[in-house]
């Protein structure tokens, strides 16, 4: 399997999974082969309406000058490189800054 193969793989398998829930702006963020496990590492961003805080908050306004942008969430799709097959999927978080 190339590159661009696993990266379509995990985000037809992040839309197929997630759906329902709305998400947007699917998106590649890392991708990397593990040579010792013989499978490909793909990580997908999205955002989820809930992870909106603009769209719920009271204080949209002081959210915006406060700069605080909508989270993201990142999940780690683990492709086995031989079948194609997604052996797993995992958060991925980000230390705080």
């Amino acid at each position: 399997m190339d590159v661009k193969k696993a990266v379509v793989t995990a985000k037809s398998y992040i839309a197929d999974l997630f759906d329902g829930e709305e998400i947007t702006d699917v998106g590649l963020e890392e991708v990397k082969f593990d040579e010792h496990q013989c499978s490909w590492v793909v990580t997908v961003g999205f955002f989820r309406p809930w992870d909106n805080k603009y769209s719920t908050s009271r204080n949209s306004m002081a959210a915006m000058l406060r700069d605080e942008r909508p989270l993201r969430s990142y999940k780690v799709v683990h492709i086995d490189d031989a079948d194609g097959r997604v052996l797993s999927l995992s958060d991925r978080v980000l230390p705080k800054s």
